[in-house]
């Protein structure tokens, strides 16, 4: 049962010294209870209230940590079913598919494939995060896998797929430093799988027939007094699987039975048999409806760019707009000739407009104010891309000492702000630009042309 705010007030020091950032130990408190800050933020709290508070207030769902260093990732740890509630917290992470009955050319062309699939955008790394290693029969040749994935230098955290002890325990030795998931886990060998990875405290996979066995699986295996655990959703279709991933989160979240409350995984690869559409078409399902791991097959630029950028839209906070640090870029090289565009400092928007610029080949400069991380028309309207905000930006960001070139090239959505900022900006042309970023390319050619015969 949940506590309240006077539930964990009771076992607080009340000092009322605000190391925790909040006035009172009631406002901590009840922070605390609503799930909006950690217990352990109190610095005097003692060893004992300590102990009680903190399973009770832990959220519903346990985040777990998979792989090591630059390969480290947070899975889990949500506590709404839908982002407009909230937000969700720990991204979903893809991994791709090995098997030891994979060929040595079959092998390095999926690693060729992850290492071609690797790029940024708005600001963020896309790339596959996980190799899904798969033990099909074959033992030596499974060590290997495991071994030839790792000396690959492919930076990537470890599945280790596998439901024999005795073998894992070979692949183990490979790889326990990078902290990786240890898949496999049925009614069968949960006491050996436990005993090979409490030592390391590796998460571990459990998986069943149906949900209902699973969460008999899962209270065995917290009956052992363990509990890095991740949860398979297999079923025999992709309805079933589909029902048991909702039916796992909403137990977790919404009756806070923590038995549940673990992180996910789904093979997506396996639901779409060998056909690709349908893998994206089950990956973007998992995604919004709640993989925490989805197995690919292989990755290419056609299934990555449509799942990264859903994942990156899905799990960006909507009460926090991705924003870039407002300042003037040069694009294409842009030098003391260069006209000026401004535009917000909306992530999208910059990276959209950017990349217009960027295909013109004409060198520019490109003025980000502060807008406040909104689009151009909602940040006009909330008064954050006036006419005295872009010229005040204009004047303090020393882009006048950069270019001789005094033409302001104004976004055509708020072509209306043109007057008040020639006011504003009396030694600036203000031209009034395309309303759509894809039209730029052919306007900036034909302001270079017209810049090139007045010169």
């Amino acid at each position: 049962m949940a506590l309240t705010g006077l539930d964990i007030f009771k076992l607080t020091p009340k000092k009322n010294c605000k190391d925790c950032g909040f006035p009172t130990c009631l406002a901590f408190s009840m922070k605390v209870a609503a799930g909006a800050m950690e217990i352990e933020k109190c610095p005097y709290m003692s060893d004992e209230a300590l102990e009680k508070l903190s399973e009770a207030t832990a959220p519903p769902m346990k985040a777990l940590k998979v792989g090591n260093g630059d390969c480290e990732f947070k899975l889990g740890g949500e506590t709404v079913l839908f982002r407009h509630e909230k937000t969700f917290v720990n991204r979903n992470r893809f991994a791709v598919m090995f098997t030891d009955e994979l060929s040595d050319g079959h092998i390095e062309a999926k690693l060729d494939n992850i290492k071609k699939v690797n790029y940024v955008r708005i600001g963020e790394d896309m790339h596959v995060e996980i190799a899904a290693l798969k033990y099909m029969g074959d033992k030596d040749k499974y060590v290997n896998l495991v071994k030839k994935v790792k000396e690959s230098g492919v930076s990537l955290a470890y599945m280790l797929i596998c439901e024999d002890p005795n073998v894992l325990q070979e692949a183990l030795e490979l790889v326990k430093n990078e902290n990786p998931i240890v898949y496999g886990v049925n009614n069968e060998n949960y006491e050996a799988m436990v005993n090979l990875v409490k030592d390391n405290k590796l998460p571990l996979g459990l998986k069943c027939e149906g949900i209902e066995e699973l969460y008999n699986l899962v209270e065995k295996v917290q009956g052992l007094d363990y509990k890095e655990l991740v949860l398979g959703t297999e079923g025999p279709t992709a309805k079933e699987t589909f029902k048991n991933a909702v039916q796992i989160r909403r137990m977790a979240l919404k009756d806070q039975d923590r038995k549940f409350g673990y992180p996910s995984v789904v093979f997506a690869n396996e639901l779409a048999k060998d056909n690709k559409y349908m893998e994206v078409a089950m990956s973007s399902l998992f995604t919004l409806k709640y993989g925490s791991i989805i197995v690919l097959e292989d990755i290419d630029y056609a299934k990555a760019l449509p799942l990264f950028a859903l994942r990156q839209n899905v799990y960006t906070d909507p009460q926090r707009p991705m924003r870039v640090e407002p300042d003037v870029y040069p694009v294409n090289g842009a030098d003391e000739n260069s006209p000026v565009l401004v535009t917000v400092d909306f992530a999208l928007t910059y990276f959209i407009v950017a990349g217009e610029v960027e295909r013109s080949k004409a060198p520019t400069w490109l003025a980000i104010p502060d807008a406040g991380g909104y689009s151009v028309l909602t940040a006009w309207a909330a008064g954050k891309f006036g006419a005295m905000s872009i010229a005040k930006f204009i004047k303090e960001s020393g882009i006048a000492d950069k270019t001789k070139s005094r033409k302001l090239v104004l976004p055509g959505l708020v072509a209306v702000l043109k007057g008040e900022l020639e006011d504003e900006l009396p030694d600036w042309e203000i031209v009034v630009g395309p309303e759509e970023a894809m039209h730029l390319p052919k306007f900036l050619k034909q302001l270079s042309q017209e810049e090139a015969a007045n010169a």
